[in-house]
């Protein structure tokens, strides 16, 4: 049996990661920012069933935990990109496989349908 140690406020360190990218459009988010920095209206059409509101929201926890980062430029009208920090990039070899685990299993489950 796997036993996890002990972590600040958390029992587990997989607890700390799912507290930190498990909001309901985190990952997702994250996931499109390998890719480079991309603009709010960007991100909308990519993730486009969270609502502005939801995907505000879900930016400013990410930033806040040091993941994502906002950059504001001073033009009319403002341009706001968000991008991975240091942190965030680390966690894109977790990313890749997890995407690979989903297409593994999601193909599986279609065959089972079928």
């Amino acid at each position: 049996m796997q036993t996890c140690c002990v972590c600040e406020g958390y029992n587990c360190p997989i607890e700390h990661t799912i507290g930190m990218i498990g909001g309901k459009y985190k990952a997702i988010i994250l996931w499109h920012l390998i890719g480079g920095k991309l603009r709010f209206s960007e991100l909308q059409r990519l993730v486009p069933q969270a609502t502005a509101k939801m995907l505000t929201q879900q930016l400013r926890e990410l930033e806040r935990d040091g993941l994502v980062m906002r950059t504001v430029y001073p033009v009319v009208p403002p341009r706001t990109e968000y991008s991975l920090t240091e942190m965030g990039q680390s966690l894109s070899p977790i990313m890749m496989e997890l995407c690979r685990w989903g297409k593994e299993h999601l193909e599986g489950s279609e065959d089972a349908e079928g």
